[in-house]
Formats: C-alpha cells, structure tokens, sequence
C-alpha cells in the first residue's frame, strides 16, 4: 500500500476508489445471487443430493452470466450519467479517470461470473485452495506495485489494467480448478424451471440487502467524493484497505464454517447449528481483537511507520472501520443462519432498511457539515442496531436461544473486551516511546485476551476441544 500510494499518488488513489464505486452500485445483483447460489449449493450437498447440487451449479452459471450482460448496461448508461455528472474528479484527469471506469467493469464482470466457481469451492470446504491462491494473489498484486515503477505512460491506467488481468488470470484458475476437482462443476443445459424459480425468488428478497449494502458501501463513497474531494476518497480507501487485510484471516475462518452452519440445518441437525452459531460468533470476535486492539491504540503510529505521509481523517477512518468490523463479526454467523432456513423475506425487508439508512443519515451529516467521520459512525451505530435486533428475529424465527446468545456470547465478549482494553491502555502508558508502547501494547493485548478468551468466553466442552488439539499437536511435533 505504501509503495502504491507512493506511486499513484493521493489524487489518483481516489479516484481509482470512486471510480470503482460508480461500477459497484450495479452489483447489487451479483450480491443477490451470490448469496443464492451458495445458500441452494450448500443445502444440497448437506441433504447428499449430487444431481441437484449439479443443477444449481449450471443455473448459477446462466443466471451469472444475465447478471454480467445487465451490469454492463447499467454500468455504460446510468453509471455513465453519475460519472460525468456527480463525481468530483479533477479536469485533468477525467480522460484517465473514464478509462479507468471502463477496466473497472470488465473487473465487475470478470468478478460476477466467478462467483458459481467460488461457490462450488466453498461449499465443498476446500479452504486450503483459498489459502494458497491468497499467496499467489499477493504476490501478483506486490508484482503490479512495483511494475507500476517501470510504467512509461499513466500509472493510474496501467494500474487498473494490471488488476482486470489479475482478475482473468483468477477466473481461469477458479474454472479449471473446479471442472477437475469437483464431479457437480460441469455445465450441462439445465431445464428445471422450479429451480430457476427458487433461485430467483431466493435472489429476490436477497436484491434489498444487496441494495443496501451498494449504498452503505459505494454510495456513501460517491456522497463523500461530492463533499470531499478524491483526497478523502482516497483515505475512505487506504482505511478500506487495513481493514480488509485485518479481517482477511477472519474471512478465511468464516468461510470454513459457512458450509457448515447451512448444511447441519439441511439434515436437521438443529443442536450442532445452535452449538456452531454460538462458537462462531463469540470465536470470531475474539480472534479479530487480538488483532484490532493493538492497531486501534497505535493506528497513528503504525500507519506513519507504513505510509510516511498520513492523509487527513485516514486514522480515524481506519479505527471506526475496525470497531465496526468488530460488531459484524458477531452477526456473520447469524445472518448466514437466516439464509440456510431460505426463509428471508421478512428478514431482508427489516434489516435491508436498517443498512440503507446509511445513506440518507450520511447524507444528512454532510450537508450539515460535519465530519466524513460521522459516515463511520452511523454506520457502526447502525451495525449494533441489526446485531440487536437479528437476534430477536431469530429468536421468533426458529426459537433461537435469545436469552442464551445474551448471556453465551455478547456478554462474555464484552467482558473481555472491557478487562483486556483497560488492561492494555494500563500498562501501555507505564512505557515512554511509541515502538515500547507498541510492543507492550501487542504483548499485554495477546496475553489478556487469550487468557480471557480461555476462562470466560470458551465453554468447559470447548476448553477441553482446545486442550486436545494442544496435546495433539504437541505430539505430532514430538
């Protein structure tokens, strides 16, 4: 990130982030589908049925390709009119920026028809795939940075060019991947109108939360890029970019469970998918705050040490981005519940409201003046709103234990959240000099939160899981 910020500069940095946020608002579509298509992949691999499973993977791939062709359309005609009409790019460089804008759809589309591909991998728990293409995707991207500083003409569009081709290079392996490895990954005409009928009635209610999470995301970008210039846009997308690499592990981990969580309700196993909705939530919260504490105390001095230069609002915008990646962690495992009982209506309806008030709330705080941070703000305080009240609505859905996940998993949480942070803030201030408070902070945070995670948030049963994979681990290594 250095190194690219470096060489792109803060200008151009910002508009690469707004301009792909004009192309993002017309992928709410692919949000929708996506969550279908893993939802009815998942379901049927969890009842052993193969010759559905195989189904949905080639209607997935019809409806994808749809998906794609109407992206376009949207993307060159009302993205078009936002482009030349709402977004505050220099005169300059809106030649540069309009070619960007174009790469970045062909980016759109290769992204949406790789979604059947990347489903197909989850659903069949093949995490360790994900694990060796993410060192391979780091290794293209750092070789895109530092190509970048041999670029003879726009940097800017060499960038955005290097990464459509990064993203035709993924496809490809995603594709001949799955057709090898996988006996469902085979397209075959599929005339089973049900299907696409339940698919695309499953899409449908899923449109508004793809809706709303377009306007919470890119739309609140583009409103920032009217208020504030591409100088903000390119800290919204700086601060974008830690969090993203804080919670990729997370994401990993996740992604793992997912399969799980759908396919235990499919056969019925409703004792293990409450048990895996507890551990998931509570696991995932902690295991991202051994990482957030440290970096939400020291963001000013970590990110100079990273970025030299530190544009303005970038650090808070980067400790709002972790808290409220903090509270999602919590309500990932609860929505994809709601998605596994294909009951979504309801749920879509409410909480699709919740998020897109992001949009005109983060409207109302700009036009009135205030800070791009308030954007951050009300879209964490929002993020406790959904938290509180999904659990409810699971609670009156499927008779979810509301009372337990209370006293379970977002009471232990907050315990260890409040002792380890004053612990830490304690014993970081007894330390002079920012790299001493740093790996105070980092050592007392571990400490205190894995202890804590330990004794109050784990279980006795889980206590137990976790001493037999110490003691087995101990002796494969002995």
């Amino acid at each position: 990130m250095r190194i690219k910020l470096g060489i792109l500069g803060v200008e151009d940095f910002g508009i690469y982030n707004v301009v792909g946020g004009v192309v993002g608002l017309f992928t709410f579509l692919n949000v929708a589908m996506t969550g279908s298509t893993k939802r009815f992949l998942n379901f049927a691999l969890g009842q052993n049925d193969t010759e559905q499973a195989r189904n949905v993977y080639s209607a997935s791939i019809v409806l994808h390709v749809l998906i794609a062709v109407l992206v376009v359309i949207l993307a060159q005609t009302v993205g078009l009119w936002l482009f030349h009409t709402w977004l505050n790019i220099p005169i300059e460089r809106q030649n540069a920026a309009f070619v960007v804008y174009q790469l970045s759809i062909a980016s759109a589309v290769i992204g949406i028809l790789q979604v059947p591909y990347e489903a197909t991998i989850i659903a069949h728990e093949k995490m360790s795939f994900f694990a060796k293409l993410s060192i391979v995707e780091s290794m293209l991207k750092l070789g895109i940075v530092f190509l970048l500083s041999v670029v003879l003409f726009d940097k800017l569009i060499a960038y955005a060019f290097l990464i459509c081709i990064t993203g035709i290079v993924f496809f490809l392996i995603y594709k001949v991947y799955c057709n090898r490895t996988f006996e469902i990954a085979h397209f075959r005409q599929c005339l089973d109108k049900d299907l696409f009928r339940q698919l695309l009635g499953f899409s449908g209610w899923n449109v508004f939360g793809g809706l709303a999470n377009t306007g919470k995301s890119q739309g609140v970008y583009i409103l920032v890029n009217i208020f504030h210039g591409v100088t903000v846009n390119a800290a919204m997308g700086i601060a974008g970019r830690v969090n993203s690499m804080v919670v990729s592990f997370l994401h990993t981990f996740q992604k793992a469970i997912v399969p799980q969580i759908t396919k235990s309700y499919a056969a019925k196993e409703f004792d293990y998918f409450e048990r895996l909705i507890f551990r998931t939530s509570k696991v995932s919260f902690c295991l991202l705050f051994f990482v957030v504490l440290p970096l939400y105390i020291n963001a000013g001095f970590v990110l100079q040490i990273w970025l030299i230069n530190i544009p303005e609002y970038l650090v808070a915008f980067t400790r709002l981005s972790l808290l409220f990646s903090l509270v999602h962690a919590i309500a990932v495992p609860l929505y994809i519940s709601i998605q596994a009982t294909g009951d979504i209506k309801k749920f879509q309806l409410i909480g699709s409201s919740f998020r897109f008030s992001n949009l005109p709330l983060s409207l109302l705080f700009l036009w009135m003046g205030f800070s791009p941070v308030w954007v951050f703000i009300v879209k964490i305080g929002i993020e406790i709103l959904i938290l509180v009240w999904i659990i409810f609505f699971l609670g009156g859905m499927i008779k979810f234990p509301v009372i337990g996940f209370f006293r379970k998993v977002i009471v232990p949480v907050f315990i260890t959240a409040l002792v380890s942070v004053c612990m830490t803030f304690f014993v970081q201030n007894l330390f002079v000099g920012n790299w001493s408070k740093l790996i105070a902070s980092c050592v007392i945070s571990t400490v205190s939160i894995g202890c804590l995670m330990y004794w109050v948030v784990l279980n006795r049963q889980e206590r137990l899981l976790v001493q037999n994979q110490i003691k087995t681990k101990i002796r494969k290594d002995c």
